[in-house]
Formats: C-alpha cells, structure tokens, sequence
C-alpha cells in the first residue's frame, strides 16, 4: 500500500476578474480558492494518490467554504489546525497579449501567518507519510510561518522522509525584515528535491546561467544552459538528489512555450517543448508542474519519464480555469504519448 503526500502552507480566496477585464472596468469577481501547496494536493488527489494538506484557517464561513472545496476535490483536510483572523485573498487580473497579469494580496494578518512552532503536531501528521512538499511562498508571509516549515522540515528528515520544495520566489512577499536569501537556505539543506524556474535560484541564491535573460526569451529557452545551474545548487545543498527547473518562454501573455529539465547528479535530462498558443489561465502551472513531478516520481521508474508527465500535465494546467489542474493521470498520458489534438473524447 502506498503511503500518502502532505503539503503545507498558504490557501486563498481568489478574486478573479471575469475574462480579460482589468481591475478598474470590473464590477465583479470570479471567486475560486488557491495556493501553492493546496494546488499540488489537487493535482495528487486527483492522480489517485492519498494526499493531507496542513494549513492553519480562521473558524468562519468563508473557510469553511475553503475546506468544502478541498474535501471535493479529494483532499485530506483532517490535520488543518484553526484560529487567527482571516483567510488570505489575492485579486487577479488576466492580462493579454502584451498586457501581463496584474496580482494584488490583501493576505496580512492571515492565519497562517500568526501560526506558532508547536501548534501542529508533526509526529501525527506525518504517520503513514513518505513524501512533505512546501514552497517558498510559506517562509516569505512571516517570520514565525518560516519557523513552522523548518520544523516540519526537520521533522520529516527525522523520520527518513522525501522532501521536496518549490523555491517560488515572490519579491512582494518578504516584508518582516528578512530576506529570502537570510531564511531559505536552512530550509532547502533539508530537501532532498528542488524545483525552480528560471529565475528562482537567482533572486534566492545569486545562481543563474551566463547571459541568461528572462525578459528576452521569444519563447526559446535552451536547457543546456540550466545544467550549471543544477550542479551549482547540488553543490550547494548535497542533500538534494534531484534538480528541476521549469523552463517557460514568454512570447506573450496569451503564448508561452514549456518544458523542463532534471538533472540527478549526473545525466540532465530534458523534456519535450510544448507550445501553448491560447492561455485559459497560467497560475498555478508551476504546482501543476510540481504535483505532476511527485507523481512521476513515485510511479516511473524512468526519471525522463517522470519528467515528461510534469511537463506534460502542466501544459494541460494552462487550458483550466482557476488554480487547480483538474485533470487525470490518462489525460496526462495521452498527452505525452504525442495526441494534442483536442479532438472530443467519445
């Protein structure tokens, strides 16, 4: 019997203005809820894995309602802890083509962000767990939410544990007087997988590829030139085993190409290149990418493999609305095994 996944940190309720609207012409809000850790429990929810997501919620309705839609979706929700104010939200405008995606967070005095080391018992949460997955977003809200994560980190190391972190670097974030490269590195000596896109192991840890720009992809990102980048963190952090970078080419808001690379100390291998031409909704695709990682991981042997069902369900991500990737391990198979006609399933 396979074990099950705990994810912890922030969810949210999105507010979302309908279709391509911005924030000023709107007079109403799609509202769904998200977050980084809580999308990859969906992702393996929905790939049939057991999967707890630990945060810490107000007790009111709008929670509950967040709790609801978790437990829909399959999710564990039995290890939430509550109190604290509030329930974190974000604003989302869609952007088009060269107009980007706008964010806003009104996510201070959230409850998790008032959490406490000692208010989650680890030891429970993590009975009949082999895999803890948390992103960068956490240790970025407060001071004491970091401390949380690192003791869960520790916790899980004790108990022989996979660790896997998303660096997710969100400049907007880090506010409490600390920066992400004074608190991530205890965090990450504790992984044994690390994820990153292009730019996440630079703004963290000054690490990036020679005459790398992000701003000037055209859609063309060379994987090649990432495996520095792998070694370097390696080398940095030796516990880790396995590297990931996501590789996303901007051509425009409604046009990306994606793909990634894995590199396990000593081949780097790279997936195939998807070109996704009408972006339904792109947040959320790097916890797609994520749950669509731990997945393959746990179920193929072959690591290029793993890598291509990442790369392929979360090109699948970029045609869902909201946070989520509703969709299915065969769907994912399908496409990897080359069918990305969109033809009606009958």
């Amino acid at each position: 019997m396979s074990k099950k996944v705990v994810t912890f940190g922030e969810i949210m309720l999105r507010l979302a203005t309908p279709q391509y609207l911005r924030f000023s012409q709107t007079d109403s809000f799609s509202a769904t809820f998200g977050g980084g850790e809580a999308n990859v429990a969906v992702s393996l929810a929905n790939y049939g894995v057991e999967v707890d997501f630990v945060t810490r919620l107000p007790q009111n309705d709008i929670a509950a309602s967040c709790v609801a839609e978790l437990r829909k979706r399959n999710v564990g929700v039995g290890n939430i802890v509550y109190g604290g104010e509030r329930l974190g939200i974000y604003f989302l405008e869609t952007g088009a083509v060269a107009r980007p995606s706008k964010v806003v967070y009104d996510r201070a005095h959230s409850s998790i962000s008032t959490i406490e080391s000692g208010m989650i018992d680890w030891d429970k949460v993590f009975e009949g767990a082999d895999w803890f997955h948390w992103t960068g977003i956490t240790p970025a809200i407060s001071a004491s939410a970091a401390a949380v994560c690192l003791e869960a980190c520790q916790a899980a190391n004790k108990r022989g544990i996979t660790v896997s972190c998303d660096l997710n670097f969100r400049k907007n974030l880090w506010k409490y007087g600390k920066s992400a490269s004074e608190i991530m590195p205890a965090l990450v000596e504790c992984c044994d997988i690390i994820l990153g896109n292009e730019e996440d192991a630079e703004k963290v840890f000054g690490i990036k590829p020679e005459g790398f720009d992000v701003t000037a992809t055209e859609g063309k990102v060379e994987a090649s030139a990432f495996r520095s980048v792998c070694q370097q963190l390696m080398e940095r952090f030796p516990r880790a085993k396995k590297v990931i970078i996501t590789l996303r080419g901007s051509i425009n808001a409604d046009h990306n190409t994606w793909g990634g690379v894995l590199y396990d100390g000593e081949k780097l291998y790279s997936s195939k290149r998807y070109d996704i031409t009408h972006i339904v909704d792109r947040v959320g695709g790097g916890d797609s990418f994520m749950g669509g990682l731990i997945y393959g991981l746990r179920n193929y042997a072959d690591l290029q493999q793993a890598l291509e069902f990442a790369v392929a369900a979360s090109a699948l991500k970029h045609t869902v609305y909201g946070d989520f990737n509703l969709v299915s391990v065969s769907e994912v198979e399908t496409l990897m095994g080359g069918d990305g006609s969109g033809r009606v399933a009958r």
